[in-house]
């Protein structure tokens, strides 16, 4: 087992890895930006090292400093977190050749599935289905008509190595493809250094689930309840839901068996997820695999009771995995809200500056919160607008909706603005509460009404 890993990332992740970390006796040593000097995570390190400047090009996604900083330190290993360098296979490699493990999957596996392209090739190969569109990449606008107007408008043009939007285009006929197609391959340049683009037919009417896994290097491979990311703006999720309503015991075992079906064929090691589109029959379509620890993995902690980041670094250790699939139960409902540093009231705009005053209702059976905010920290204008997770989990999800209501009721946080009021609403929304909701009901159906309720109030 590790004695030292360092953690590459910052905020609440940064200190939800920590705490797994002591809770295994290993020390922590927190990097952090000129920025964070003062940051939760750095105060709970055992060590800390800066890399650089505010500015995440400058320190956090610093692929050369952070290696630096943990051959410094003695680090044996390093665990990403998500987001900055989680899917860089570059920095992995790099890592490797100085003798440091990587929390997470091999380098090859990470470039394979970042090519969101050549991953759903690579899922099609594996007999998983995927959402019909483009065998390939596209280079040029002409290529993605040809394709658009055999599989049928509407359609939704990608960025072959995005992620989180960007890139991302809704065509909703030939007339725009042009146009857009440029702006969106532009776009794609400027964020990934790659213009190479695919086009998937746009389904309607259907759920965002996905399905965490973690396989072992001896193949052990085990899957986790799904987890419903509906939820959503901009293709940003918001809130998410464990278990997902209308998914019976034999519908997710045969989920669950497709996510180690397309987990054994990449040789997969150590944790990734999963994301289908599911129709209203629920049959499931491959978007994407993210290779690292998700943002919302607290929730599936909830309904199961483990903790899978102890497992990552089990698994990175060479350690078998502690559990067998029999094991792995849904013994809770679970709901996790994102509490992000924005003003929803202003196009969602973020917001920086002091945390002048912060209450968070921590106690009682089932409430979680994960983040790293505190009366008195800044909030830095240069990272994700994400502050924390709200968890909570309960034998039924009348009981989490109720819960959850009183908590978010309570929390407070002064000096900054924050999105409470609309995760207030939405939590206390009837067709959230009930749970099969499609992809785009925040856009298309809560954010219009809501906007506004807001311009009538007094």
């Amino acid at each position: 087992m590790y004695k030292k890993v360092l953690v590459a990332n910052r905020g609440e992740i940064a200190v939800r890895i920590i705490r797994a970390l002591h809770e295994l006796n290993i020390k922590a040593v927190a990097i952090y930006s000129t920025a964070d000097k003062e940051a939760l995570h750095v105060q709970l390190a055992d060590e800390a090292i800066g890399v650089g400047g505010p500015k995440p090009q400058d320190s956090y996604l610093n692929r050369q400093n952070i290696v630096s900083a943990a051959l410094l330190t003695g680090a044996e290993a390093v665990h990403p977190g998500y987001g900055f360098l989680s899917e860089n296979a570059m920095f992995v490699n790099m890592l490797h050749d100085v003798g440091i493990d990587f929390i997470g999957p091999r380098a090859e596996t990470i470039d394979l599935m970042g090519d969101k392209a050549a991953a759903r090739e690579t899922m099609r190969a594996a007999g998983i289905p995927v959402i019909p569109g483009s065998i390939g990449t596209l280079a040029t606008s002409q290529e993605a008509a040809e394709i658009s107007a055999e599989i049928g408008y509407p359609v939704m043009l990608k960025a072959a190595a995005g992620g989180g939007g960007k890139g991302m285009r809704f065509i909703p006929d030939a007339t725009t493809l042009v146009e857009q197609f440029d702006r969106a391959q532009a776009e794609a340049v400027r964020a990934f250094g790659s213009g190479e683009m695919y086009v998937e037919k746009v389904m309607t009417d259907v759920r965002h689930i996905e399905v965490q896994i973690m396989r072992d290097a001896s193949g052990q491979t085990v899957y986790f309840p799904e987890r419903d990311c509906s939820i959503q703006r901009n293709h940003q999720k918001m809130i998410e839901m464990s278990p997902a309503v209308g998914i019976t015991s034999d519908i997710r075992e045969n989920l669950g068996q497709l996510a180690v079906k397309a987990a054994n064929a990449l040789n997969y090691v150590n944790t990734g997820t999963f994301e289908f589109l599911a129709d209203r029959d629920n049959h499931f379509y491959f978007m994407e695999m993210n290779t690292r620890i998700q943002v919302e993995h607290p929730v599936t902690e909830a309904v199961t009771g483990l903790d899978l980041v102890k497992m990552q670094i089990l698994v990175a250790a060479g350690e078998p995995l502690p559990v067998a699939q029999q094991d792995i139960q849904v013994k809770q409902h679970a709901v996790e809200v994102r509490l992000n540093a924005e003003n929803p009231h202003k196009n969602f705009q973020p917001s920086a500056g002091q945390i002048s005053f912060s209450y968070l209702p921590f106690g009682g059976p089932g409430v979680r919160f994960d983040s790293a905010i505190y009366t008195g920290e800044e909030i830095a204008p240069y990272y994700d607008s994400m502050i924390g997770k709200v968890i909570v989990s309960a034998n039924s999800r009348d009981e989490v909706f109720t819960k959850l209501s009183r908590t978010l009721d309570e929390v407070v946080i002064h000096g900054i603005d924050t999105n409470l009021s609309i995760q207030r609403d939405l939590v206390h929304n009837q067709a959230v509460q009930q749970g099969i909701i499609p992809i785009d009901f925040v856009e298309t159906t809560f954010l219009p009404a809501w906007s506004v309720e807001e311009i009538q109030e007094p």
